[in-house]
């Protein structure tokens, strides 16, 4: 047996790079960043934040709603898989690219705070996105709020 499972959160470093495929497939790509916070040792030693980026891609109807409500600095919370590829660059070197395949979201930010003329989500809509409350009660009426106090940790 083995598992598969990434859990994120973090903050959203450009807007979503959005392809629509006939058919009507949809395949929405970001950079979301995660901050550990910085510290200090006994002995003064101070350690810095670390910043990690984490490439994502969401995809069908998932994807549609991060093209219609996800913005840059807009905070989430996904689950999902992580998968590596390869592919060779121009000068013909092999690259790795490392990407978590989005199963399930919540958006974090509060209400209000999207992009100027974006229109903010009322409520979680699709098949997918994970309501903001402890994983075990996951089939549970999402919450009405966009709060961190629901988080299951």
């Amino acid at each position: 047996m083995s598992v598969n499972k990434v859990i994120l959160i973090g903050n959203v470093g450009q807007d979503p790079k959005v392809t629509y495929y006939d058919g009507g497939n949809c395949v929405a790509q970001l950079s979301l960043a995660t901050t550990e916070k910085g510290y200090t040792l006994q002995n003064g030693t101070q350690v810095p934040d670390r910043t990690d980026w984490h490439n994502l891609v969401f995809r069908n109807r998932l994807g549609e709603i991060v093209d219609k409500y996800v913005h840059k600095g807009d905070k989430l919370y996904v689950e999902g898989k992580i998968r590596t590829r390869s592919y060779d660059d121009q000068k013909g070197i092999q690259r790795y690219i490392t990407e978590i395949f989005v199963d399930n979201m919540e958006m974090l930010s509060p209400r209000g705070t999207a992009a100027p003329g974006a229109a903010a989500p009322q409520q979680n809509m699709a098949q997918g996105v994970a309501p903001a409350q402890p994983i075990a009660q996951s089939q549970a009426t999402p919450a009405q709020g966009n709060t961190t106090d629901d988080l299951p940790f």
